[in-house]
């Protein structure tokens, strides 16, 4: 559901935000300085980005004087990388004007393999999908929501408030280049957002639910994307709340839609999976490396620029590990042996890729490291989600 901005940026490994929260799909601290500049770009399909300098104190804005330059890029570069990046909405993309292959862009569908999953995840813990024609026409359904809508929804609005961090990192991107204008923008952040909530309140009438619960879960989902990337709580400028928000809107709110649909949604499930969602914090970290030059700049306090990017990987792997192997012992505990066995046969391989890559230079193999490791990790949370419905 808005089962965002938690990919990827997260699990997908080069996406630009996990890259935001999702709804269901989901989403750093201004620094406490008085006086901040903060970059907007306001866009005119006949003349490209303007930049404008904002101050923020007391609401006024002063000219910009004509010898000051300012540190956001007027266009973006002719030639940057590549079309296949450009459809998936992955770092590297090439310039692109079909205006329908933008709003692709603007979606990342890279980022909607973690929701999708954890749907799949949540009907597994259901212990009642059946692989009948109409259980696989709700799933899909559902995935759908929760990936291209909802997460599409995370991800566009995302990129809306960080145009002027990204005009910095990636300004080839679709709004900070100027390629698509500002009303287009909004109009597909609307469209996608009520599609989703539509789509929702038709799996909750599908499933003969008396209490709207997928669709309340959209609805909360798509709240917290909008804090996450949106002043003025932008919980992204805390490297602690906004990658848990990611993370949670990443694993929790897929699956939660996913078990709802099928079966009974508990709170002991609840709790295992905003416990799991810890992990997917670690996973949001990873993508914030990538992000270093533009959030310094920008004031934004991600943890490998408030705490240096040696400290910040340790954090980032212990925040995964210590989650799962708390997972695997809880597993032991309820007497899920095997389950538990299978489970630490899939995170030995993770913590050896951390440090094979991650560890070794976390700037330079973070994309390699996701892309070996994640799928240890997810296999993992469906071992997980099937041991929980026995």
């Amino acid at each position: 559901m808005a089962m965002a901005s938690l990919t990827a940026r997260v699990f997908a490994g080069n996406a630009n935000d996990l890259q935001g929260l999702h709804a269901l799909s989901l989403p750093r601290v201004l620094t406490s300085r008085s006086a901040r500049v903060a970059v907007s770009s306001a866009h005119s399909r006949k003349n490209g980005p303007i930049v404008r300098a904002m101050a923020d104190g007391n609401g006024e804005t002063p000219p910009v004087k004509a010898k000051e330059k300012s540190s956001v890029p007027e266009t973006a570069p002719a030639v940057v990388g590549t079309a296949m990046n450009q459809l998936l909405g992955m770092k590297g993309a090439a310039l692109e004007t079909n205006k329908w292959k933008i709003r692709l862009q603007l979606m990342k569908p890279v980022t909607w393999a973690p929701l999708i999953w954890g749907v799949l995840c949540g009907a597994a813990a259901s212990g009642n999908f059946e692989w009948t024609p109409e259980d696989v026409a709700k799933s899909i359904t559902c995935m759908f929501m929760s990936g291209p809508l909802l997460t599409g929804y995370t991800q566009t609005i995302n990129d809306w408030y960080d145009r002027d961090i990204d005009a910095i990192n990636e300004p080839y991107r679709p709004i900070p280049s100027g390629a698509i204008s500002e009303t287009e923008v909004i109009t597909q952040i609307w469209v996608l957002l009520l599609g989703g909530l539509a789509v929702a309140y038709g799996l909750d009438a599908w499933a003969g639910h008396s209490f709207p619960i997928i669709l309340s879960t959209a609805i909360g989902g798509s709240f917290l994307s909008y804090i996450y990337s949106a002043p003025p709580l932008k919980l992204k400028q805390s490297g602690w709340i906004g990658n848990y928000a990611l993370g949670s809107s990443y694993i929790s709110l897929p699956w939660w839609a996913g078990q709802s649909l099928f079966g009974t949604l508990s709170l002991d499930i609840i709790v295992l999976t905003l416990l799991y969602s810890t992990a997917g914090l670690g996973i949001a970290i990873v993508n914030d490396f990538k992000s270093i030059e533009g959030d310094r700049a920008m004031g934004l306090q991600s943890l490998p620029v408030a705490f240096g990017i040696d400290t910040a990987k340790w954090i980032c792997v212990g925040s995964i590990d210590v989650t799962q192997l708390s997972v695997a012992a809880y597993l032991f505990s309820t007497g899920k042996t095997y389950y538990g066995l299978g489970l630490l046969a899939l995170i030995i391989p993770q913590i050896i890729l951390q440090f094979q890559y991650f560890l070794k230079d976390p700037l330079k193999y973070d994309v390699k490291y996701q892309a070996s490791a994640q799928p240890f990790f997810v296999f993992g949370l469906l071992l997980t989600a099937l041991a929980t419905s026995h």
